[in-house]
């Protein structure tokens, strides 16, 4: 799914109007009736609403809101704050709400009066949508102080007001902005709210579809995108009944130096639940009997060195590498894998010390094969290509490091960005906060290069394999709690994950 910034979502609106074609009052009419839709199937029916609207054309969509709900015999209150010009559709839809339901509007200009309220009325937001580009003040921002004061569930149209949809302000945190416990956006998500900057002012948010034009949404281009079920479905290979261990590649996992054999474990089961045909680990002797009494299905290959990493062995009989989970820093580990980059030449998956390794030896950046999947957390991509003010120019430095050398770099956290060669960057839509935990990065690894072992490119390794990893971990969670969570949950239901993905694919 694409996002869009909120110029180019204003411009699909224009689009739509004219080309369905529809009345702006009607697409508006539309959208309302979205919300009141999922209003209603949310909240029971004996719930009372006081919405707030703005003079634009979020608070249309509000006052069209209060309307459908007093039509259906919700207990409903709509406060207009208008200390200007009101947007043309708006006024209309303030005239309609007046004609039919003259007591349930009051208007207020120039200073905030707090309405009389109880502890289980739902506040609906609608004063601003994305296209505000100032900072509340004045009666705005006491209202919005007030909402946040109340303890009342939150519900904001299309976004929290006072809330930018395309950038971070450097005051962010001083800023006026609705704190939602639930946003109902119209049609497309905004970018901020998939940074952790910003990502906690829409609460829990629903994609509403208001129809908007698809020839539009086809044709205009983005290079931001969000992770769908169909997507990674479509991308998933078939796999035929003829098939044998070595039809689905041989997997290496370089890993594990003396201390450190629980990275080398959780990589090599994770690769071999995802497909792999065959895994293999190599790491110090010390982790020999760890590994293949944690997982007799792997291969283990002994390095020289009783501790630690001091060589990566010759590359030529597998179809996949990854390196970098639990190998640690040390100057033997440095040249082991300097020598590795500059004689190989195939995608490879480059994760924690690897990466940390290669912060330390800048001039290796360059050695990476083109097409390899880089796997840093915040703090190891800032070590590696230089401090970000905040994530969203992290995410940007991320597009433009991945162009520049040809890689494929997987930003890890809530919304797991992939930043891809061709400039396009794809937000993860599964997984949740009890995956915040040890290890998890190390499954992932195991995942990614089961992926390429397999066949798939970077682009579809990358895509197919934070999905499903955060889906396994999705899964998880119907068992476990985000506290109680760990990596090795994330392996167990694996199968699950995928389940969930042949499910759908079965449906089409």
């Amino acid at each position: 799914m694409k996002i869009f910034s909120t110029k180019q979502i204003q411009l699909l609106d224009q689009y739509t109007i004219k080309n369905e074609p529809i009345e702006s009052i009607d697409l508006m009419e539309r959208a309302a009736l979205s919300i009141k839709e999922q209003l209603v199937a949310q909240f029971p029916s004996n719930t009372e609403f006081l919405i707030f609207a703005g003079p634009g054309n979020n608070g249309g969509d509000a006052l069209a809101l209060a309307r459908l709900l007093l039509e259906q015999d919700y207990k409903t209150q709509c406060i207009l704050i208008n200390t200007g010009k009101m947007s043309p559709d708006c006024a209309t839809n303030l005239q309609r709400l007046k004609s039919l339901y003259p007591h349930s509007i009051s208007e207020q200009t120039e200073q905030f009066e707090a309405p009389l309220f109880n502890s289980e009325t739902i506040i609906v937001d609608g004063l601003f949508g994305s296209g505000l580009s100032r900072s509340l003040s004045g009666i705005f921002s006491d209202a919005v102080n007030w909402i946040n004061s109340t303890n009342c569930e939150v519900v904001s149209i299309d976004i929290p007001s006072g809330l930018n949809g395309d950038h971070i302000s450097e005051n962010i945190s001083e800023q006026v902005i609705i704190k939602a416990d639930y946003t109902f956006t119209l049609q497309f998500p905004k970018l901020t709210f998939l940074l952790p900057e910003t990502g906690d002012y829409p609460g829990y948010w629903k994609i509403l579809n208001i129809g908007i034009h698809p020839y539009a949404i086809a044709n205009t281009a983005t290079n931001y995108y969000i992770i769908s079920k169909e997507q990674v479905t479509a991308l998933q290979k078939v796999r035929s009944k003829f098939s044998h261990k070595g039809t689905f590649g041989h997997a290496l996992i370089v890993a594990g130096n003396k201390g450190m054999a629980g990275a080398s474990v959780l990589a090599a089961r994770a690769a071999l639940k995802s497909g792999a045909g065959l895994v293999s680990v190599h790491g110090p002797e010390c982790n020999r009997l760890i590994v293949q009494t944690s997982i007799p299905e792997v291969l283990f290959s002994s390095d020289s060195q009783d501790n630690e990493i001091s060589s990566i062995p010759s590359t030529k009989k597998y179809s996949a590498i990854g390196i970098g989970p639990g190998i640690g820093t040390s100057a033997e580990t440095a040249k082991a894998l300097a020598e590795f980059l500059q004689n190989y030449s195939q995608p490879c998956v480059l994760d924690a010390d690897a990466l940390n390794l290669i912060s330390l030896q800048p001039e290796l950046i360059n050695k990476i094969p083109q097409g390899s999947i880089l796997t840093p957390h915040p703090k190891e991509f800032d070590r590696m290509f230089g401090k970000c003010a905040n994530s969203l120019g992290r995410i940007k430095k991320a597009s433009e490091m991945a162009q520049k050398h040809q890689l494929v770099i997987v930003l890890k956290g809530a919304h797991t960005a992939i930043a891809l060669p061709n400039g396009e960057i794809h937000f993860n839509s599964t997984g949740n906060s009890g995956m915040a935990t040890a290890g998890s990065g190390d499954v992932l690894t195991g995942i990614l290069t089961a992926l390429l072992a397999q066949g798939y490119n970077s682009t579809d390794a990358a895509i197919f394999g934070v999905y499903i990893h955060g889906l396994a971990g999705d899964c998880a969670l119907e068992q476990e709690t985000e506290e109680t969570l760990i990596a090795s949950d994330i392996i167990a239901h694996l199968s699950n994950a995928f389940v969930k993905i042949n499910d759908s694919k079965a449906l089409h």
